[in-house]
């Protein structure tokens, strides 16, 4: 069935593959799986809806990316005044995120996406790299991470650059791809040209 599936939303160009064994091979090998109970409620239209202050940089668009690519790959963010991230919330039915006194903010030396990561259960190595960077490029806290100095760079570049916050968060997405690609598998790569100075 699952076959059959996948076929039918490849003919509707959506990317989709099948994987053997299913769900329970997924969870026999110990891959991560994120808890039903934890997502927000879906919007009417499908998917869930957040909000968060507006003009992201680090937190703000590391979130995003988290979600879409490993929780809810149709969640929409919406990015407003930083006074009316709750009274959108309510009116549109959205969960606020990267705000004081909500359950999806910083919780003490922790940055949002730390908490992210911990209550969707996706604390495989990988996504444990780049949440040190994050939180270490997020809390001006850059001795966590050699990187984290980087990403704090690459993001008020990017805010500077793009003064729309959703074509923002798109560009941000890229961004984080590369940097959880280097988490996950490019950490041993180094640059190695010249040649004269690779060589001892």
């Amino acid at each position: 069935m699952s076959q059959g599936a996948a076929a039918i939303l490849r003919t509707h160009s959506i990317p989709a593959e099948t994987l053997e064994g299913g769900n329970l091979a997924w969870r026999n090998a110990g891959l991560p799986r994120v808890p039903v109970a934890v997502i927000p409620d879906a919007n009417p239209r499908g998917g869930t809806r957040w909000v968060t202050r507006q003009r992201p940089k680090i937190d703000r668009i590391a979130c995003p990316w988290l979600i879409r690519r490993f929780v809810d790959p149709q969640a929409q963010f919406l990015f407003v005044a930083p006074s009316e991230v709750e009274a959108v919330a309510e009116r549109f039915a959205a969960t606020p995120f990267d705000i004081e006194g909500v359950p999806w903010s910083h919780n003490g030396a922790r940055c949002t996406f730390d908490v992210m990561v911990e209550r969707f259960d996706l604390g495989f190595d990988a996504l444990a790299n780049v949440a040190a960077i994050v939180r270490g490029a997020d809390t001006n806290r850059h001795d966590l991470a050699p990187q984290a100095a980087g990403l704090l760079a690459l993001s008020v570049g990017l805010s500077r650059m793009i003064r729309d916050d959703l074509a923002q968060l798109d560009s941000g997405m890229l961004l984080y791809d590369a940097l959880y690609r280097w988490a996950r598998d490019g950490q041993n790569e180094g640059h190695d040209w010249p040649a004269a100075l690779t060589q001892n």
